[in-house]
């Protein structure tokens, strides 16, 4: 694939234009299937662009992770998370809210672990007691308890189970 910086010649806009080859926008500007997506004229050409051209597998740049603050059980421990850039200080503070949210709302729940299918249905039809639970289920086993009526719902941020803490 090919990507061409366009340009039509009546409202002088620029576009992007993705073709198999140079031989493929020949042919098809020359059968006048090429548009400005702006205007619509046919009469497109291309126009000046500097092409990417990748670096050599030896030139490769470094590139250093980013530390990110993330939530943990102790409260201060930094996390490299990735290479991407900083989040914004407001979206880090409402993830940083919904998981300390997530967090109390589990104390007071219980971990059923695999059978969280079959414990939340023995709940909802009497034969357990009562109480809240989370744990793990397919997302057929999800669908499953949805159509029955059970109520449940995902957990908003990804959860670590006990026994996979170290």
């Amino acid at each position: 694939m090919i990507a061409y910086d366009l340009q039509c010649a009546p409202g002088d806009h620029r576009f992007e234009g993705w073709f198999a080859s140079s031989d493929e926008f020949d042919r098809q500007q020359g059968r006048g299937l090429v548009s400005c997506p702006f205007c619509g004229s046919v009469t497109v050409a291309k126009a000046v662009m500097a092409p990417h051209v990748g670096r050599k597998g030896n030139q490769a740049v470094a590139r250093t992770a980013t530390p990110v603050e993330a939530p943990a059980d102790d409260g201060d421990a930094a996390v490299q998370v990735s290479n991407r850039p900083e989040m914004p200080a407001e979206i880090r503070n409402a993830i940083a809210e919904i998981a300390n949210m997530q967090n109390k709302m589990l104390e007071k729940s219980e971990w059923v672990g695999r059978q969280f299918a079959e414990e939340a249905r023995a709940i909802h039809y009497g034969e357990s007691d009562t109480r809240t639970i989370h744990g793990e289920a397919t997302p057929e086993e999800a669908q499953a308890l949805h159509d029955e009526g059970v109520s449940v719902a995902p957990l908003p941020l990804p959860y670590v189970p006990p026994q996979a803490k170290n």
